[in-house]
């Protein structure tokens, strides 16, 4: 049939070119039906680069990104290495790895007290780069239902079974775990990104070492928060020895970019070779990492985390509304559960018409339900603008 195409037939030429244009067609239908889908569900997401709200939606929890110390400490330490700024030139196992970085690394487990760690340029990149890599045929991965997306995508593309947990059940874990098959690995945040709530942590180790189960934990959202000086909360409850890796993310309380995996050397090793989204990227540029390591030493200059939590005492003092509306939670992180994507989104934006950035968090992000807002709270949220908000919020519901 395109034989006579390929000698420049022009009917063939003109069957070729019909039959392309369908098929794309059918592909951009397909977009629009799905499109279209989110529209009616009231779930469509667009983006926006309005910042002239008092921030209570992102996760610079310590104010850190808009830090003009950190930005100087950043600037003149940069002015110290010649290094290529803007571009690490390769992936790290090429061109993009520096002394620098292998000293960051150690300097950074050395403060989480693991023995080894290796940098990844997010923390969406570290989960799948462990979870896909990591188990193996015939092995067990035991999530909480809450789990991340990118610890979820990680195990979609493992071999290995995989099943969930209700959200810090420790009956419900108890359960998989006398099923499981193989190796067995229990993933759990310490924090959960979308409830601001604190996983069972000693319960859970106590339960995987009964059951020989490796514990790999996602501090994204204590590392900065919880624990002496912020080491996490896997560190505030003395566990770093009996948890077999930690994520620990450098884009929320630490205002930078990327992530570090921690664990024996033997793992950092094992990422090293097996890793696809370790080895198959370029790596952060070495300003990214200069970043991450002034963050750290900014970390250590002032009891931050005595900072945050009188503001989110404060916030949960004066909002004062009961638990079933107010998700439990001593993190910055605090969800105020509304039901319904439309009636969600329109209380979010009557917030931001009176000046407060707060987002919607809504289905398919979360169980239908459970839409909520998600309330973010810094160091840098005054007293007066947390009292506008509890006050928006009570006027509004």
């Amino acid at each position: 049939m395109f034989i006579p195409y390929l000698f420049g037939d022009s009917d063939s030429r003109a069957y070729f070119c019909c039959l392309t244009n369908y098929k794309v067609k059918i592909v951009e239908s397909y977009i629009e039906s799905k499109l279209q889908e989110r529209i009616n569900n009231h779930s469509l997401r667009k983006l926006s680069n309005n910042h002239t709200l008092s921030d209570f939606c992102s996760n610079d929890y310590l104010g850190f990104a808009k830090s003009e110390t950190l930005r100087e400490a950043i600037l003149k330490k940069a002015s110290e290495y010649d290094l290529p700024l803007a571009g690490a030139t390769g992936s790290r196992l090429i061109s993009g790895n520096h002394l620098f970085t292998e000293e960051l690394e150690n300097e950074i487990s050395a403060f989480h007290d693991a023995e080894s760690g290796l940098i990844f340029n997010s923390g969406y990149d570290a989960n799948l780069g462990i979870f896909s890599s990591l188990p193996q045929r015939g092995d067990t991965i035991i999530c909480d239902e809450l789990i991340h997306a990118s610890i979820i995508d990680g195990t979609r593309l493992s071999f290995a079974n995989r099943y969930t947990f209700k959200h810090n059940d420790i009956d419900s874990l108890e359960e998989k775990l006398k099923t499981a098959k193989g190796r067995i690995y229990i993933a759990i945040e310490s924090i959960y990104s979308m409830d601001g709530d604190e996983a069972p942590l000693e319960a859970i180790v106590n339960l995987a070492e009964k059951y020989d189960a490796a514990v790999i934990v996602d501090e994204a959202h204590a590392t900065g928060i919880f624990g002496d000086k912020g080491r996490g909360l896997v560190h505030q409850y003395n566990l770093q020895q009996r948890i077999f890796a930690r994520v620990i993310t450098f884009s929320k309380a630490l205002g930078c970019h990327g992530a570090i995996v921690l664990s024996n050397k033997n793992l950092r090793s094992y990422l090293v070779n097996f890793a696809r989204s370790f080895i198959y990227t370029t790596a952060a540029s070495p300003l990214s990492h200069i970043s991450v390591a002034m963050a750290y030493s900014h970390l250590k200059t002032n009891d931050f985390q005595k900072d945050i939590a009188a503001k989110i005492s404060f916030f949960r003092q004066t909002l004062n509304l009961p638990n079933h509306c107010l998700i439990s939670s001593n993190s910055p992180i605090q969800c105020l559960i509304v039901g319904g994507n439309e009636r969600t989104r329109a209380l979010a934006q009557r917030i931001r018409n009176k000046g407060m950035d707060v987002r919607a968090i809504l289905h398919p992000t979360v169980p239908e339900g459970k839409e909520r807002l998600r309330i973010c709270l810094h160091t840098f949220n005054s007293d007066i603008e947390i009292e506008q908000l509890a006050t928006a919020l009570k006027e509004n519901l």
